[in-house]
């Protein structure tokens, strides 16, 4: 009887001991959630200040070959084609198309600017002009 009484140990977790774990592991996930998408947020503004110098670099090299950056008519798509029939169009500029910032909206081209030759803007997470903190527009001109 002494060995049937040892065989018979104790293997499975009680019902407290689960529940404790799963307290901890949704506090662990209460904290590490904010901070990931703190820094997501970080990410898709230094990808889109990344992807507006790209197109600050393909407009210099549009300007160079043609002696003016591109009007507000043609826009950005004059730096995958040619959109004006020019004999010194050099392009594609960017290839191998204009991209999206990083919530999927076009980027926003004026020529000429109200801060220089052209103003370049991306609206942010929100899509819409104006805005303050994550929905704050990325400007070249700041």
């Amino acid at each position: 009887m002494k060995n049937m009484r040892k065989k018979l140990t104790r293997r499975g977790f009680t019902l407290i001991e689960i529940v404790v774990v799963i307290v901890i592991l949704v506090t662990l996930a209460s904290v590490a959630t904010p901070l990931y998408l703190n820094y997501v947020k970080r990410a898709n503004i230094g990808a889109a200040k990344t992807q507006m110098k790209l197109l600050e670099d393909a407009l210099t090299g549009y300007r160079l070959d043609m002696g003016s950056y591109p009007d507000g008519n043609a826009g950005l798509q004059a730096l995958v084609e040619n959109v004006d029939n020019n004999e010194k169009w050099n392009g594609p500029y960017i290839k191998p198309a204009i991209p999206k910032d990083p919530w999927g909206n076009s980027y926003v081209y004026a020529s000429p600017g109200e801060h220089g030759d052209y103003d370049l803007t991306c609206y942010g997470a929100d899509g819409q002009p104006g805005g303050e903190g994550d929905n704050a527009d990325i400007n070249n001109w700041e």
